[in-house]
């Protein structure tokens, strides 16, 4: 049976989903690093999508389309999973450059130091979503090991496609 209880004066309905109020803190907190982490790395691929130049633009314009495309997506079932462990999800760039491992850039490199970041920034995000997992696993909350695995999938293949450049 549900309870309900006020915050701020507005009845609220508690989160009883088998997964302890301890537990779901530590998943949301290290849900919304992830967050800001995919955010700010979907702003800057849409920067280098929008400029990059050189031999390489159409297929680096097309791959970079692409990962902030899937980043979107992303992005929001970040944010979705945060709310149904219920707990606010971060929403403002002041909020995600609190929490962040990725640095801002406002210069303008050339390709391959875009291609250069951006791989790096994916393994940061890879870093940080391994760190999800453990509180994860101590909760048995297959929902958000699915969502990080997910995540840890993808970063993995786009940091992997992205060093090919280099190579």
């Amino acid at each position: 049976m549900s309870t309900l209880t006020a915050i701020d004066g507005v009845n609220t309905m508690e989160v009883n989903i088998g997964i302890s109020e301890n537990h779901r803190k530590a998943i949301a907190d290290g849900l919304a690093k992830l967050l800001a982490d995919s955010y700010l790395v979907y702003l800057k691929t849409h920067n280098y999508h929008w400029n990059v130049t050189g031999q390489l633009f159409h297929p680096l314009h097309e791959q970079f389309e692409h990962q902030y495309t899937e980043l979107g997506e992303a992005i929001d079932e970040i944010a979705e999973r945060i709310r149904a462990l219920g707990y606010r999800a971060p929403g403002s760039f002041k909020e995600f450059s609190q929490i962040t491992s990725i640095e801002e850039e406002t210069d303008q490199p050339d390709a391959l130091e875009m291609v250069r970041r951006s791989a790096k920034d994916n393994e940061i995000i890879i870093q940080t979503a391994r760190k999800v997992l453990e509180p994860c696993q101590e909760a048995g909350d297959e929902a958000t090991i699915d969502l990080v695995t997910h995540r840890l999938k993808v970063h993995s293949k786009t940091a992997w496609m992205l060093r090919s450049h280099l190579e």
